[in-house]
C-alpha cells in the first residue's frame, strides 16, 4: 500500500503517493504544528532514517494529511504519532505555501495549514524513534539566531517559516 496524500495534478486535487509527489515538485497538502512552552517552542531532529532530511531541527512536527483528512485531525495524529503529545488544544495560524528543495532531487511544495499549542510545564514527550531523534525546547529569538547561523543544521520549511512568516505563525512571541 503506498502513502497517498492531497496533490495537485494539472489542476485537480487527487491522491497521490507520497514519494511521487516530492520527485515531481506537485504542490500538496501539509500540516506544520508548533507547541510553545513560555516563549520556547519545542523542535524535533528528525530521525536518520527519514528519507528526506533526516537529522535535521525542524518545527514540533509537520506531515501530509491523509486523502480526505481534515488538517485539524492530522495535525493532533501526528503530534500524538511523533511525540507522544496528546490533549493539547490546537489554534490554526492560517495558510503557508512554500517551494523547497529538500535534496536527493524532492522538491517540498506545499500548501500548509499550521497550527499552534500551547504546552503545560508538566508535558511528557515520548518520542517516535522512527521519526524523531531528539527534542529541544529552545526560546524563540534564540531560534531565529540559530537558523540565521547554522541554516544546514535545520530543515528549509523551519528556516522559511521562521524567515518569512514568523508574524503569522507567532505573532505573540
Amino acid at each position: 500500500m503506498t502513502d497517498q496524500i492531497p496533490a495537485w495534478v494539472d489542476g485537480t486535487l487527487r491522491p497521490v503517493d507520497k514519494l511521487e509527489a516530492h520527485l515531481r515538485g506537485l504542490r500538496h497538502k501539509a500540516i506544520s504544528v508548533f507547541v510553545l512552552r513560555g516563549d520556547a517552542v519545542l523542535i524535533q531532529r528528525r530521525a536518520l532514517g527519514k528519507y528526506h532530511t533526516p537529522g535535521l531541527w525542524a518545527n514540533t512536527c509537520c506531515t501530509h494529511p491523509h486523502w480526505e483528512e481534515s488538517p485539524l485531525h492530522c495535525a493532533s495524529r501526528r503530534l500524538h504519532e511523533e511525540l507522544g503529545i496528546d490533549g493539547i488544544p490546537l489554534t490554526p495560524r492560517g495558510q503557508v505555501e512554500y517551494r523547497a528543495d529538500v535534496g536527493g532531487g524532492m522538491i517540498e511544495h506545499e500548501l500548509v495549514d499550521i497550527f499552534v499549542g500551547h504546552a503545560p510545564e508538566t508535558l511528557v514527550i515520548t518520542p517516535n524513534p522512527d521519526e524523531v531523534m531528539d527534542t529541544a525546547w529552545v526560546p524563540l529569538d534564540e531560534l531565529h539566531r540559530q537558523t540565521r547561523e547554522e541554516s544546514e543544521r535545520f530543515t528549509p520549511w523551519l528556516r522559511i517559516y521562521l524567515d518569512q512568516h514568523s508574524e503569522q505563525i507567532l505573532p505573540d512571541l
